[in-house]
């Protein structure tokens, strides 16, 4: 058997036969040829005609402990598509690309599950070599950008997260029924949400039904002036959190610690106490705990009262049928009201501003876990890269991993 027919055999290239094979100073070098005589534009356009060629090599794979290079002749065209000369496009190696695509597929299988810096030493190339795979393989697997990736979108999910010092974030969305997600914005900004808009068009988002959020308003006149049929959900996390921070000014009101109260003196750490009691659900309060409550219902009604407030609306997410969610928001915040203390009278007025989208949240028994679980990954993703150079390679790596793209190691079954 001819060498060059085993090398054609073992390596397996698409579109390409192995020409000669070459022991250098660099490492192993296979020239190759393309079996097509036309030559295609990477817009899709292909001609038989050229505008001039050259030499061009391409990291490929290491062979046992030497480095592998493909070298092949590599042609400009004339596209009249695009109206200039282009480097055609190889179907071994991604357009602009120095490496195959099975390096680059073996990077981005390792990316998904090590650091770059590693990745760098286990294949024995630069550090950006593998920062650039990575996004030509996140663009290879979304981009058109009105591909796959943003249809069937039905319950969205919008999530802000910070990447660096200085009140930097990034817009996340995220779809709820596959747990993917579908688009990273530089910002926390009405404009960022406005990009994904026009991605997903007009058709698209009509068929959005609902979208999760959490306290922050930033995102909602744009999401409600771009998905017409869609409800907004505010996450009852965030709410909750509004009606344990109505207690907590309560709490701050009653006497200053130490003091003497109702003729029995508390010490600070009572204090702290009484109050991780009274943040507590019902239901999770051990002996001590319900103890501190009865005493403080006992020596303070008022307080006692914005417990029971407090109670009544996590009642809400607890509703046998969802449906009486507004009948039961509109008795609480009249409740609030009639109890006349200050902090939850406010707190009524601002939840009645964000009436329907707590409503819908209930109704729909959706909040934002999902996106804060996605959160939660990306604080690993960034923790295992030591840091990203820029936003756009965080953003890379979030839509590799967290994306739905699967990769399979290079000749292995999909």
């Amino acid at each position: 058997m001819r060498v060059t027919t085993a090398f054609n055999r073992v390596l397996a290239l698409p579109g390409a036969w192995v020409e000669s094979v070459a022991f250098t100073d660099v490492g192993l070098v296979i020239g190759i040829r393309a079996r097509s005589r036309r030559h295609s534009c990477p817009c899709g356009w292909s001609t038989t005609a050229r505008y001039d060629v050259s030499r061009r090599r391409w990291r490929h794979l290491d062979m046992g402990a030497t480095r592998l290079w493909l070298e092949a002749d590599i042609a400009r065209i004339a596209c009249r598509r695009c109206g200039a000369v282009r480097t055609e496009q190889v179907p071994w190696a991604r357009p602009t690309a120095r490496h195959t695509r099975d390096f680059e597929q073996m990077v981005g299988w390792l990316a998904q599950r090590m650091d770059k810096t590693a990745i760098a030493q286990l294949l024995r190339c630069a550090w950006e070599t593998v920062d650039a795979a990575v996004k030509r393989l996140v663009v290879d697997h979304t981009e058109p950008i009105d591909g796959v990736r943003l249809d069937g979108l039905y319950r969205i999910g919008v999530d802000e997260i910070s990447y660096k010092r200085g009140h930097q974030y990034l817009t996340v969305v995220a779809d709820h029924d596959t747990g993917r997600v579908v688009w990273v914005g530089r910002e926390r900004s009405q404009d960022a949400v406005q990009e994904f808009l026009d991605a997903l068009g007009p058709e698209r988002a009509g068929r959005v039904e609902a979208v999760s959020l959490d306290g922050s308003s930033i995102y909602a006149s744009v999401l409600i002036d771009g998905l017409p049929k869609a409800r907004l959900c505010l996450d009852p996390f965030h709410v909750t959190k509004w009606v344990n921070e109505a207690l907590d000014k309560v709490y701050a009101a009653a006497p200053s610690r130490p003091a003497v109260w109702n003729g029995t003196r508390y010490t600070r750490v009572h204090w702290r106490r009484t109050r991780t009691a009274l943040r507590t659900g019902a239901e999770n309060l051990d002996l001590a705990q319900r103890e501190l409550v009865n005493a403080v219902r006992r020596r303070s009604h008022r307080l006692w009262r914005a417990w029971q407030l407090k109670e009544e609306f996590r009642h809400l997410y607890r509703l046998d049928d969802p449906r009486h969610a507004r009948a039961y928001l509109r008795y609480w915040c009249a409740s609030a009201r009639r109890s006349k203390i200050p902090e939850f009278a406010a707190l009524a007025t601002r939840l009645e501003k964000h009436f329907d989208a707590i409503t819908a949240a209930v109704e729909l028994g959706l909040s934002n876990s999902r996106l804060e679980g996605i959160n939660a990954k990306i604080r690993v993703i960034q923790r295992r890269g030591y840091g990203h150079p820029d936003p756009d390679a965080l953003a890379a790596m979030i839509h590799l991993c967290l994306g739905g793209i699967t990769l399979t190691l290079p000749g292995r079954p999909t």
